[in-house]
């Protein structure tokens, strides 16, 4: 006990002084060993992976591996001998110490912080003001980074509150035109936006009943252009006074598209016609749909640019719009196909062929997520007294507008009105991701008389439709309520992926009606009037943003 009691006194002057000389010191032969054990680690697993590619035995070793095994031992046996037994021993120690009543020392210990208590971290913070203000002038200073706020906290609304005030600090610039109350910032912590300070509203509106497939939708499109609800909306109402529109999907498979690279181009077709030659298909699937049990692989497709290779796996995903699903099961079978082509080099778990948030022909052409037509006959009664217009004019528009004008703007799955206005629309009020809208506007339609030429036959063909009932913004409240007004809401129990491919015919459905309205606005001149009058504003903006 006499030598704890010594161990505890504070320090004689001279040996205060030595002790803190020999601190900087420490510093330097703690950082030197763990440049050491850090560097040697990965050399060896380099070594490691060229030894796999090259097929040569692991336990056959050079003087430089052996070094470097030994440097790692060496450097491992220092970091646990400084840092592990003092932090394993030092519980024990403090229960000794607080059970010995012959310890004559009394330390006093810090009582806890009245302000709430912030989340626990595996990492040293520094102390976490009470007041508002003073978490503000902390962001302001660096102390405290802005993107910890919501774990230090424990509170995302305050977090998002706090980070506002800080950017408005920094920026000398208002964001009183920005609301922050009345949002749910734990729903979307860690998995829809990051560093939140509020949010934007969009005007959500109804267009339908939209009749198809013998049942009626009421359609939530999110948008701020006028003219875009009432003009689906007169499309919708055109289309069930003509008795509805059906549909019809195609196919229904999520992709992803891997880069790997070989040595040679010979190489890379080996695999090739390994995963094109159907009697490996059963097993690669079985190492496929390990990834969930919604996922299904359907198909691989693989194209060569020199020795690299791009692999295309499609596959269903259920009511998940998937990216994710397909990803792990796209790294399961790249895992699995190391054992045979060890010199297989994986650059990207995506190569752009899948194609993802890009305009692709090969969306164009093979599809992604779920391929939808959608079709209506419009009698032409409706055509001349809902739509204002004929059968003969839409049809001259419909050739020269949407065929042969985007021919020569070298369209690529442009071949349409304003597809891409509809789907947004309702991608935003639904929660899917917005993004995606560049591939799922793919749409080409067409128009043409039938019964004698007195009615109008009007089609849409969209082959790259991404959507999902799950996941992502589809379990935000708002965006759950406008799916569940469409009856898709969630997953389907009874049929996986059976809400998903119904909500990729309503959006079919919708753009149909959209391309309806439109074309014959354009025919009947009415385009420029009906925005004047719905998509102009009175008001003084200017006025309104200061």
């Amino acid at each position: 006990m006499e030598l704890r009691r010594r161990a505890l006194r504070p320090p004689p002057a001279g040996e205060s002084l030595k002790n803190d000389h020999q601190q900087p010191q420490s510093y330097i032969t703690n950082a030197a060993f763990f440049g050491l054990f850090f560097s040697v680690a990965y050399f060896l697993l380099h070594r490691w992976r060229d030894k796999i590619r090259t097929s040569t035995p692991l336990h056959v070793v050079t003087l430089s591996e052996i070094a470097a095994i030994l440097s790692l031992i060496a450097s491992f046996l220092y970091l646990m001998a400084f840092f592990g037994i003092t932090f394993i021993l030092h519980p024990f120690l403090n229960s000794r110490s607080s059970s010995d009543d012959d310890l004559d020392l009394h330390i006093s210990v810090p009582s806890p912080s009245p302000c709430p208590a912030s989340l626990p971290s595996k990492l040293p913070l520094s102390p976490l003001p009470c007041d508002d203000d003073d978490i503000v002038l902390a962001v302001l200073s660096g102390s405290i980074p802005s993107y910890s706020l919501e774990s230090r906290l424990g509170d995302s609304h305050r977090a998002a509150s706090i980070r506002r005030h800080a950017v408005e600090r920094i920026t000398g610039k208002s964001l009183k035109g920005l609301p922050v109350e009345g949002f749910d910032y734990d729903s979307i912590l860690g998995q829809c936006c990051e560093m939140p300070i509020g949010f934007v509203q969009i005007p959500v509106g109804v267009a339908g009943p939209l009749l198809l497939d013998g049942k009626e939708f009421t359609v939530p499109m999110a948008t701020t252009e006028g003219c875009l609800v009432a003009s689906t909306n007169r499309g919708c109402k055109a289309i069930h006074a003509s008795g509805g529109a059906s549909s019809m999907l195609l196919r229904d498979a999520m992709t992803r598209a891997p880069v790997v690279r070989f040595n040679s181009a010979k190489r890379a077709s080996q695999l090739k016609f390994y995963l094109e030659d159907p009697l490996n298909f059963d097993s690669l699937a079985v190492v496929f749909n390990k990834s969930s049990r919604f996922a299904k692989l359907q198909d691989i497709k693989a194209a060569i640019a020199g020795k690299n290779l791009y692999i295309r796996f499609s596959c269903t995903t259920g009511d998940a719009m998937g990216m994710n699903m397909v990803s792990k099961g796209v790294q399961n079978v790249l895992s699995f196909l190391q054992s045979d082509f060890p010199d297989m080099d994986v650059i990207g778990i995506s190569g752009n062929f899948c194609s993802d948030k890009k305009a692709a022909a090969v969306n164009w052409i093979e599809g992604r997520g779920k391929s939808v037509v959608c079709e209506a006959v419009i009698k032409e009664e409706v055509v001349k007294k809902v739509l204002k217009t004929s059968v003969e004019a839409l049809m001259e528009l419909n050739m020269l507008k949407n065929l042969t004008g985007s021919a020569i703007a070298g369209a690529l799955g442009g071949f349409n009105a304003h597809a891409s206005n509809i789907v947004s629309a309702v991608y935003l009020a639904t929660g899917q991701d917005p993004a995606q809208n560049v591939e799922s506007s793919h749409c080409i339609t067409m128009m043409e008389a039938v019964n004698d030429g007195k009615d109008l036959h009007i089609s849409v063909t969209m082959p790259s439709v991404e959507v999902g009932t799950v996941g992502g913004g589809t379990q935000l409240a708002s965006q759950s309520a406008c799916l569940n007004l469409l009856g898709v809401k969630g997953a389907s129990k009874e049929s996986p992926g059976a809400n998903s491919r119904l909500l990729a015919t309503i959006v079919a459905g919708s753009v149909l009606a959209g391309e309806l309205s439109l074309m014959s606005a354009i025919a009947a001149g009415q385009l420029v009037n009906s925005h004047m009058k719905y998509n102009r504003s009175s008001k003084d903006v200017s006025k309104i943003g200061t």
